[in-house]
């Protein structure tokens, strides 16, 4: 089963700062959650995705990874303390997580336990609610920094809402997630049963996975260097180096967001926000009609 685009986990080390940056690039930012084992985190939301801005608050609730049992905070602890801030995990949309799990399983790609929890979220009139979540875990042999898994939503009611999803730099929908590696090619078959996506080959070294909601591109350093003016993130394997939005403003976002230098002027038709200004993460905004 295909598989959309759900949420991407944005690392920091001070989350009411990171909420701060989100704000300047006209984004609503949720209030503050927090996780059982040690981390908290807000919620940025549009139709159907989100970003997780997380913070490890508590390391020493945090539980070490055992067996197949992975630990969410474990990784991103382990993240942090070596790579710093920035995007650490893709999460796509989950409906089966049995399912999903022997799948990843029986393509190597697998080998840990669905993990289940819930937590209590504030809406955005104060309204405290239960959501839950279900999730499976999935995992690409040859990159040890990049975490992936998917989520069903178990109170999908409690969670949406559509007054966090509107944004005052008119950002519209996800339009996708791109990954660097030295050798895209190398991690086709993964990428191809985590989406349940037919993964294509764009040019050599780009390859783009077309998902339900938004599509997941692959390219090699060099080119994202050369498509988006800034640095991609190093390291073996995959990593997560920015997110794409859809959005009609983005050329009243581009003016705002040059007077205060958190943009590069260079790229033609779309707005950049570099990881020197955006916590490690690069977010990239593209026009679309109004």
């Amino acid at each position: 089963m295909r598989r959309g685009l759900d949420h991407v986990v944005h690392l920091v080390r001070d989350l009411d700062a990171a909420g701060e940056i989100y704000d300047l690039l006209g984004f609503t930012v949720g209030a503050r959650n927090r996780h059982p084992w040690g981390t908290e985190n807000r919620i940025i939301q549009t139709p159907g995705f989100f970003i997780e801005l997380l913070q490890i608050v508590e390391p020493d609730k945090i539980p070490a990874a055992q067996g197949e049992a992975f630990s969410f905070g474990a990784f991103n602890q382990d993240f942090l303390a070596r790579l710093g801030e920035g995007l650490s995990m893709l999460v796509l949309e989950g409906s089966d997580a049995t399912h999903e799990k022997a799948a990843f399983d029986a393509d190597g790609f697998g080998g840990f336990d669905i993990f289940d929890f819930g937590r209590k979220a504030r809406r955005p009139d104060g309204q405290e609610v239960d959501v839950g979540f279900r999730l499976a875990f999935a995992r690409d042999p040859a990159s040890p920094d990049f975490g992936a898994f998917t989520c069903t939503q178990l109170n999908p009611e409690n969670f949406w809402s559509p007054d966090l999803q509107r944004h005052s730099n008119q950002v519209t929908s996800v339009a996708g997630v791109v990954l660097v590696a030295d050798a895209p090619a190398e991690h086709q078959a993964f990428l191809e049963t985590f989406s349940g996506c037919s993964v294509q080959r764009a040019l050599d070294a780009w390859y783009v996975a077309q998902t339900p909601r938004g599509s997941i591109d692959v390219m090699s350093r060099e080119m994202f260097t050369e498509r988006y003016g800034v640095p991609a993130p190093g390291g073996p394997g995959l990593r997560l180096a920015a997110i794409r939005f859809s959005t009609p403003g983005a050329p009243e976002l581009r003016r705002s967001l040059a007077a205060r230098r958190m943009v590069e002027e260079a790229i033609d038709g779309i707005v950049v926000v570099p990881p020197r200004a955006a916590l490690g993460a690069t977010l990239v905004f593209e026009l679309t009609p109004a």
